[in-house]
């Protein structure tokens, strides 16, 4: 398999990326809430107690009112279109805790890890048999460690 690694001005050259700012009440919303996350990571805890960080930071920052946010079935995290659980998924994260076994993280040059299997599992069984077509995103993610 291979893989598109992009830096950030090239994931940006769509113009109506260019063309959004931030008003500067979001940012500081953002990097508020992020530094809370960052300050939370704890390498001891399970994984369970940093993917609800994680979940807190995308609904203060991002989500809050628009969409519900928790697990669903087996699945670390997900995203839903609407305020109701009931609602097709959006987004599925796949979470890890910082002190996880990194074999099981994908690399840019090896994605056949673990944590990308179970990913791919998860988008399969939504879109074959939950007849989702609305998945917009597939993440895989762990909580960096502190600096």
């Amino acid at each position: 398999m291979e893989s598109n690694r992009l830096d950030p001005k090239e994931a940006l050259k769509n113009k109506a990326f260019a063309k959004t700012k931030p008003n500067s009440e979001h940012f500081e919303n953002f990097k508020v809430n992020l530094s809370k996350l960052i300050d939370q990571i704890n390498e001891s805890e399970s994984e369970e107690f940093h993917k609800n960080l994680v979940s807190d930071f995308l609904k203060n920052t991002y989500y809050g009112q628009r969409h519900f946010i928790n697990t669903k079935g087996r699945y670390d995290l997900v995203i839903h279109n609407e305020m109701d659980a009931k609602s097709s998924v959006r987004v599925i994260l796949e979470t890890k805790k910082p002190s996880g076994n990194s074999a099981e993280m994908p690399r840019m040059n090896d994605l056949n890890k673990k944590a990308f299997q179970q990913l791919v599992l998860y988008f399969l069984r939504e879109r074959i048999i939950h007849n989702n077509l609305e998945i917009k995103y597939l993440i895989v993610t762990r909580c960096a460690t502190k600096k």
